[in-house]
């Protein structure tokens, strides 16, 4: 019997992948990534660590970091890879989201969005600065992984609508769900518990609404060892595959858990505001008015913070004593040669 060619057993590789179920034309079978970003300082990092079971201080995130984890499917078999990307700088690096979306990755990629909610006034801005950017970014590359592949664009975007309830028809002509799957972390609860009952009220229904609205999951979660536990499990479901916790908590005194296509508009109820100061508040979406309920108590005030940094050089998250001299040096020599450039032109028109 011959013996096959090279091209043969390429050929009988690629057939043996289709078998095993694998669709995503190229996409390595048990190969996944989770894109966290979020709050500066908001505990991306220390979620990571957690998942991947690494016992280590978290290190401020400078721009955008990579990590991956492994885990055994069984013996003899391949492990699953998952890659973790993060984006640090709160919403001052925005740029950087189009770095690990790209359509090879887009199919098998997970976004989870980190919140801060000891800082409910940043709270907002930073959601929806973060949200919007990625998902316009999400949508172009959908956009240009149809062109190349229609029927992989249009199964994510059925993948996405299967996650919702259908006993709640009404819900599904107001919601707009995210086009790759979503989870939103709060973090910090043990500083959030201590807030006045009503402003807990607040944030727990406007986030309700808004990861309800994005076909999100939704969860608190702060130092408690059984509340990282938690978010292991739904980040290692990301991750790796594992199945999805069905569990719900919806009471606004213990940490929400909320698994995305589990809540409703009629369980969330209307934005927390007196009902003759609705028609006060002049939106033209559910979105806008729920933001501007949300920001008549909490108003943005540390705008300048969420505006991005086009220069991640003057960032002072990323200082460096010498490093910082020597570019005051270079600036301080530029403004020299510019001022004695320009007395330069000026002596050659009056010549002139």
């Amino acid at each position: 019997m011959p013996s096959e060619t090279l091209w043969e057993i390429a050929k009988a590789e690629v057939e043996k992948r289709s078998s095993n179920g694998s669709e995503s034309d190229g996409v390595e079978i048990g190969e996944k990534s989770v894109f966290f970003i979020g709050s500066k300082n908001g505990g991306k990092t220390t979620i990571i660590l957690r998942c991947l079971d690494r016992d280590e201080p978290p290190k401020p995130t400078l721009a955008l970091e990579y990590t991956y984890g492994r885990k055994a499917k069984g013996h003899n078999i391949p492990k699953d890879i998952a890659h973790f990307w993060e984006l640090g700088g709160g919403t001052s690096l925005l740029d950087l989201i189009s770095v690990p979306i790209t359509s090879d990755t887009l199919r098998t990629f997970s976004i989870v969005l980190v919140l801060d909610l000891s800082k409910p006034n940043d709270l907002w801005p930073t959601m929806e600065n973060l949200l919007q950017a990625t998902k316009s970014h999400v949508n172009k590359v959908i956009m240009k992984l149809g062109k190349k592949n229609s029927k992989a664009s249009s199964e994510m975007r059925q993948k996405i609508w299967s996650n919702m309830q259908k006993d709640h028809p009404q819900d599904r002509e107001i919601i707009d769900p995210f086009p790759i799957p979503l989870v939103i972390i709060g973090s910090k609860y043990d500083i959030f518990q201590d807030f006045d009952s009503e402003k807990r009220k607040v944030i727990c229904k406007t986030l309700r609404f808004v990861a309800h609205y994005y076909g999100a999951s939704l969860m608190f979660t702060s130092k408690s060892e059984a509340l990282l536990l938690k978010i292991r499990g739904v980040i290692n479901q990301l991750a790796f595959g594992i199945d999805k916790s069905k569990s719900i908590c919806v009471d606004q005194n213990k940490p929400l858990f909320i698994t995305a296509g589990l809540d409703s508009l009629n369980q969330i109820g209307s934005p927390p505001v007196p009902d003759n100061d609705i028609g006060k508040l002049h939106a033209r979406s559910p979105m806008e008015l729920w933001k501007k309920v949300y920001e008549r108590l909490f108003p943005p005030k540390n705008t300048n913070t969420l505006k991005d940094i086009k220069d991640p050089a003057r960032d002072p998250q990323y200082a460096e004593s010498e490093v910082d001299e020597m570019r005051i040096q270079k600036d301080q020599e530029l403004e020299q040669y510019k001022r004695s450039s320009s007395k330069s032109w000026k002596q050659i028109e009056l010549d002139s």
